[in-house]
């Protein structure tokens, strides 16, 4: 069951924290976007059976998430919350692209 997946379930953490963010409208449509894209990517690879396809579809997850990071950047965001999550969502993305079976 996906929700078991704890880096889906973080990603889905961090789409809802960004949700609720005070930021211009072209940025906060972009970010809207890459952050669902984060918990999609992650659940279709859940789905996924070989290794290589489930690593193609992490990494796409974790460019997501660089571009999200990137406009919480241009969008001057100081949240603490936002950001740590966002940290955490970004270190464990990087550690499941990595994991080699």
């Amino acid at each position: 069951m996906i929700t078991k997946f704890r880096v889906y379930m973080l990603s889905v953490e961090f789409y809802r924290e960004v949700q609720g963010l005070k930021i211009p409208t072209h940025l906060k449509t972009q970010i809207q976007r890459a952050a669902s894209g984060i918990s999609l990517c992650l659940a279709e690879g859940y789905g996924r059976q070989s290794f290589q396809d489930k690593n193609r579809f992490y990494s796409m997850a974790l460019g997501s998430l660089r571009e999200s990071q990137a406009v919480l950047h241009l969008a001057d965001v100081r949240a603490p919350k936002t950001l740590d999550l966002a940290d955490h969502l970004g270190a464990s993305l990087f550690k499941l692209t990595r994991w080699k079976p």
